[in-house]
């Protein structure tokens, strides 16, 4: 899935992020550290992994391996 950072919290690392139809998701530190980035910016056009469930698993920046 895909979408855009809509918060980012820097503190907690958590924050959310609007899919491209337009629904919110959330996601928190965990889901963000293990993406190995240091920061997202908002509007930063991110790809999520989530589990079967719809917790948000990995947030990635497309292209980035």
């Amino acid at each position: 899935m895909q979408g855009t950072i809509a918060t980012f919290d820097t503190d907690t690392r958590s924050g959310t992020l609007l899919l491209d139809d337009g629904t919110p998701l959330s996601f928190d530190a965990a889901a963000f550290q293990r993406s190995g980035l240091r920061l997202l910016r908002l509007g930063q056009r991110v790809t999520v992994e989530s589990d079967a469930t719809g917790v948000v698993r990995r947030v990635l920046i497309p292209g980035v391996a």
